[in-house]
């Protein structure tokens, strides 16, 4: 199953209220308490209370809104990246099916690219990359580019050090089977 911002949004606002003891609707009475009307004054504020990352973005969009993005669910997302290039979305379905097939693995929809996260961290990336190519960004560190393992400078969040370019389903062969099972066992 491949989870959008939404569903990690809830995930950031246990966290909130485990870390600071307050939920979302009182940190939202708190900041209009504030008065203040700027995204880098309220940054500056929450980070004074000890709120950051995650969290403080989560108020600041509660604060200031939502991208479209944020409020999309993952099929609206994964959707949107394969809109102009159908004949892809066979090939990161293979992927999205072989990641899953290796054990503990969340599908994390972005509004351009998809990670495959492991029980630690992210591993893998999809990115439709161009109209004839999705890349499978790897969390490879200790992998240097030769081969089919091309460097990986512009694939997702750039946690990936190489890629693999795929055009088709056949391209998702034992090769990149192997590779896929690598970077999830490197990041265990």
């Amino acid at each position: 199953m491949t989870r959008s911002w939404a569903e990690m949004l809830t995930g950031i606002a246990e966290r909130l209220r485990a870390t600071t003891g307050e939920d979302v609707a009182t940190w939202n009475e708190r900041v209009r308490g504030t008065g203040l009307g700027t995204e880098p004054e309220l940054r500056a504020w929450l980070a004074g209370q000890g709120v950051t990352g995650y969290a403080q973005m989560l108020l600041v969009m509660e604060r200031f809104g939502y991208p479209g993005f944020l409020t999309a669910s993952a099929e609206e997302l994964v959707d949107a990246q394969y809109a102009d290039r159908p004949d892809l979305r066979p090939v990161h379905d293979a992927v999205v099916a072989a990641a899953l097939a290796l054990g503990e693995v969340h599908v994390q929809a972005r509004k351009g690219y998809v990670p495959l996260v492991g029980p630690r961290r992210t591993f893998a990336v999809l990115q439709a990359s161009t109209r004839s190519r999705v890349d499978l960004g790897l969390r490879l560190d200790d992998r240097e580019p030769g081969g089919r393992l091309l460097p990986a400078r512009s694939v997702g969040n750039r946690d990936c050090a190489v890629r693999v370019a795929l055009t088709a389903v056949d391209d998702v062969d034992h090769e990149v089977l192997a590779l896929l099972a690598e970077a999830y066992r490197a990041n265990l």
